[in-house]
Formats: structure tokens, C-alpha cells, sequence
């Protein structure tokens, strides 16, 4: 078995599929499909969600601690010095420092079976319908769901919202890539708080707040509403499960000297 038949096993068939199982329950609405799929998933990778948070406050517990100020303070001047002994304190407190990174290089897959699955599962030529009746189960009645309704709102979930997007003044404002990016970074800032400087776990925080939105936003710009629809969706459900988890704190939103200002002050 190649790559392809194993992927279209394990990742794309079971996400076609469900998506339409769903899409037939929700008076065929795709887009209702997406949303009730992506928290699904949100669900179902909870687990990864939990972790996530317990390393980021291993993290910071780590940051805090005297003995890692005490290694700063001794190796100010050696960078490389300053690097390994870091390395051996996160082994030592049991430590990941790519444990808060996990979650999201996890959703990669999830991302790129995702975008295949609507791209597959949003067929209109004969041979894009051949195509997808290739993915859908024996046991689904695929006449009866194919070809699916695209549309939902404003939105063309096959098309990307360049290409149709609210024009204002001239210009196509793609208002679900914006919201993708503000969601992100939404995300980001909350499930990643303010943390000390001078260390490779807090430097690797900070550009991830800085350029997974813009990244994030990117794809939501250049590919099919319906992906887009999935990133909001997904960080509109983290926060929320981060929220009943009793983790959400606005303050790190706030740029950090101030949001530390504003916890010393308590």
C-alpha cells in the first residue's frame, strides 16, 4: 500500500465521510457540517489541549524558579553556555519546551485532510464526482448528497473569499480571513501567557503570537472559505475550552510589561 492509499485511509475517507454523514443530518448545510465536524474534533483532541496547557504553566513555574535565575545571572555572557544548561533544567523539572507547540503541529494534518476533504466533497464536473464517489463509503447513498450546497451566509465554501469577498470602496475585504487572524491571535495570547525574557521557550512563544496569525490568515485568504470557516470555528472552541477550564485571563492580552505590572500591583 503507498502513501496516497494510506493517507486516503486513515486521514481522508474517514473526514469525507464524515463530513457528509453530518451534512445530511443538518438539512445539507455545509457549512453547519464544518462547524459541528470541527468541534468534533476539538473534542476529540482535548487531551492534546490539556497537555498543552500543563507544559506552558511547567513552563512558567520553570521561569520562575530560583535556580533558573540563578543560571541566567551566572552565564549572562554565554549564549551557548546559557542554551545547554537550560536544556538540562528541563529535563531535570521534566520540562518540554516544544510541549506548547504540539497542538498545533498535531492540527497540520487535520488541516491538509480537511482542505482535501472540501475540496473533494464540493465536486460540480462529472469527473470531480467520479472522483468523490471513489472516497464515500458502499454503504452511503452518495445520488442522494451529490452534488453538496455550497453556499453558507456570503460565503462560496469552494471558492476562496478573494475571489467573492464584500467589496467596500472598491476593494475585497475578506472578512473571514480577518476573523481568522484575530482569532489566532486571540488564541495565542491567552494559551500562551506573558513569561521572563532571555530564554529560547519564551522567544519561541512570542514569534509564534506574532506569525501564526499572519500565517494562519494567509491560508484563509488563498484557500476555499470552508478551511477558513474551520480555523474560526477551532480557536472560537479553544478559547471557549480553555475558558471552562478556568484558564482565561485577559490580562495577557495586554503587552507584557504591563500585564506583569498589573499582577505585581496585586
Amino acid at each position: 500500500m503507498d502513501i496516497g492509499a494510506i493517507w486516503s485511509t486513515i486521514i481522508l475517507n474517514p473526514m469525507i465521510n464524515s463530513l457528509m454523514w453530518i451534512y445530511s443530518g443538518l438539512a445539507q448545510n455545509f457549512g453547519l457540517a464544518i462547524i459541528v465536524f470541527t468541534i468534533l474534533v476539538r473534542l476529540i483532541t482535548y487531551p492534546l489541549t490539556a497537555s498543552q496547557i500543563k507544559s506552558t504553566k511547567s513552563m512558567q513555574e520553570m521561569q520562575k524558579s530560583k535556580k533558573w535565575q540563578d543560571i541566567q545571572k551566572k552565564h549572562k555572557g554565554d549564549r551557548e553556555k546559557l542554551a545547554k544548561e537550560q536544556m538540562d533544567l528541563y529535563k531535570e523539572m521534566g520540562v518540554s519546551p516544544f510541549g506548547s507547540c504540539l497542538p498545533t503541529v498535531i492540527q497540520f494534518p487535520v488541516i491538509i485532510g480537511l482542505y482535501q476533504a472540501i475540496i473533494r466533497a464540493l465536486a460540480v464536473t462529472p469527473i470531480q464526482l467520479l472522483e468523490l464517489t471513489r472516497h464515500i463509503y458502499p454503504f452511503y447513498n452518495a445520488a442522494a448528497l451529490i452534488p453538496l450546497n455550497n453556499y453558507f451566509l456570503w460565503l462560496d465554501l469552494s471558492l476562496p473569499e478573494k475571489d467573492y469577498g464584500i467589496a467596500i470602496a472598491g476593494f475585497t475585504i475578506p472578512i473571514l480571513a480577518v476573523l481568522v487572524m484575530a482569532t489566532t491571535f486571540l488564541q495565542s495570547r491567552l494559551m500562551t501567557p506573558p513569561s521572563t525574557t532571555g530564554d529560547q521557550g519564551a522567544n519561541m512563544g512570542r514569534m509564534m503570537n506574532l506569525y501564526m496569525p499572519l500565517f494562519m490568515g494567509y491560508l484563509a485568504y488563498s484557500f476555499p472559505s470552508g478551511l477558513a470557516l474551520y480555523f474560526v470555528t477551532s480557536n472560537l472552541v479553544g478559547i471557549l475550552q480553555y475558558g471552562i477550564m478556568g484558564k482565561l485571563d485577559w490580562r495577557n492580552l495586554l503587552p507584557e510589561r504591563f500585564s506583569s505590572g498589573s499582577k505585581t500591583s496585586k
